[in-house]
């Protein structure tokens, strides 16, 4: 696994936020950020604080959006997945 994917769950938006520019600022030339779900709006705030407001020198690459098939207790469930791609 790459160090410079940046899995969201439900923590504070904050914690991503600090997790990225520590990332960028350890040398990572990119960071991706992933998530599933109810998540993908709290990856998609993290990508735009860190870019607006933290580090201006620093772009979305590329988002890709997909559709995962996740196995649960009930069967199988499709779940919404983003991919932000943030780099120099």
């Amino acid at each position: 696994m790459q160090d410079n994917i940046i899995f969201v769950g439900t923590k504070p938006v904050m914690n991503y936020c600090l997790a990225v520019v520590t990332q960028f600022n350890s040398g990572a030339d990119e960071v991706i950020i992933k998530a599933r779900g109810k998540s993908i709006v709290r990856a998609v705030d993290t990508a735009e604080i860190v870019t607006r407001q933290f580090l201006s020198d620093v772009v979305k690459k590329n988002v890709s959006i997909s559709t995962d098939s996740v196995e649960t207790d009930e069967g199988t469930t499709n779940v919404s997945s983003i991919e932000i791609i943030l780099g120099h």
